[in-house]
């Protein structure tokens, strides 16, 4: 029971201390940093606000990126020309037409690899390695606890 009597007595003494330390008004003599002393070799004085970009600024090269001929207009072609590559990468044949197994290429690559007995079905053992692999960063590099103690 006296720990518990001691335990509030500490607290009430601690929060009275706190009270007393930041109720205060001490000021500080001189501040904490000094402003340095502008000399005649000092370069001039910085401006207050960094400077941003505006939005027209950040559209113009949203716009350059896609007027490739840079003639200020965008072609139809200019603008489907990332989707063409991309579109390019997927038609494995170079028929021009995109079938369902080349659009499905990493996903039926994927079961092909699983399939270890090829026999077009996955057991439970081959589904599990197409499980996705996370990479996953350690939250504390801190060494093990030894266990001297």
């Amino acid at each position: 029971m006296w720990r518990y009597l001691a335990g509030g007595v500490a607290a009430l003494l601690l929060v009275t201390a706190g009270f007393i330390f930041f109720r205060s008004g001490a000021k500080p003599d001189q501040p904490l940093f000094a402003p340095a002393p502008q000399t005649a070799s000092s370069p001039a004085a910085l401006p207050s606000a960094a400077p941003s970009a505006s939005e027209r600024t950040r559209e113009q090269k949203r716009f350059d990126r896609y007027d490739k001929d840079r003639d200020g207009l965008i072609t139809r072609d200019e603008y489907l020309a990332s989707r063409h590559k991309a579109f390019a990468k997927l038609d494995t044949n170079h028929d021009g037409q995109l079938s369902f197994e080349e659009w499905a290429i990493t996903t039926t690559t994927k079961f092909a690899t699983a399939d270890a007995d090829h026999s077009g079905t996955l057991t439970p053992a081959e589904f599990l390695t197409t499980k996705v692999v996370r990479k996953t960063t350690p939250k504390c590099a801190c060494s093990a606890p030894s266990s001297d103690e």
